[in-house]
Parts: C-alpha cells; structure tokens; sequence
C-alpha cells in the first residue's frame, strides 16, 4: 500500500492582490511531492472548512497586509471550531519579527518572511511533520 501523501491548504485569508508568493510556495510543494490544494483568497471560516473538507495536513497562509495576526487569530479560531487544530499551519509573508511568538502562542508552526530560500521552507515543513503535530502552546 502506498504511503498517504501529505496534503496542504494554500490560502490567503482576505482579499489582496499579491499572489507570487502563494503560487512560488505551492509550486515548490508540489515539486517536493506534496497534494497542494490551492485555495487562492479565502474568508478564515472558508479555510476552516476546506481544510475539514479535504482532510488536510497542513494550511498554509499567505499574508502581504498589515492586519496579519487578526487574520490568523481567526483562521485559528475557524479551524478550532471545526475541530480541525490538529494540522500545521503555515504563515508567509511580511511578518514582522517581533509578532514571531505571539503567532507560535496562536498556533502557528512554521513563520516565512519574503527570501526565505524555496528549498528552505520545503526542508522546514519536513521537520514539522517529523515531529507530528505542534508545540504544545495554546
């Protein structure tokens, strides 16, 4: 029997325009082997649900605006409420350093600011799954 391949959410929780991110990442994790569903701009309780939908592993978040940790503070909640906390997520984007713990206490398991080598984050997302399911931070 074939091993299950990793799935992943890529979104964007909001509306704005900048995609070359998203689609960089996802093409990368294709590339590595993973099932990338690509959920383009999505409301938090859109993500929540697709992630429950699709029984993904993994939602990654893709972020360029400024109201980032209202963003993820709800797509947390969303997926807590369906019952869906138990995947990784995933946050790129403009985020500034000092919000990085703050996110980790949200929930966040893996932060990426613009540059961060494809090759690298491919490599990060592999040690996370590793580990299994999150620090225990709530």
């Amino acid at each position: 029997m074939a091993e299950k391949r990793v799935k992943i959410l890529m979104a964007k929780p909001g509306l704005e325009g900048h995609w070359r991110g998203l689609i960089s990442v996802s093409q990368a994790f294709k590339d590595a082997g993973f099932e990338v569903i690509y959920g383009a701009s999505m409301r938090p309780e859109e993500i929540a649900a697709t992630a429950l939908q699709e029984d993904v592993d993994i939602v990654g978040l893709s972020i360029l605006c400024s109201n980032y940790m209202e963003l993820v503070a709800e797509v947390m909640k969303e997926l807590k409420a369906k019952k869906k906390d138990d995947v990784i997520v995933l946050l790129g984007g403009i985020i500034y350093e000092e919000d990085f713990d703050a996110l980790h206490k949200m929930g966040v398991d893996g932060i990426y600011i613009p540059g961060t080598p494809l090759d690298d984050i491919v490599a990060s997302v592999r040690q996370l799954i590793a580990k299994g399911k999150k620090k225990a931070v709530r």
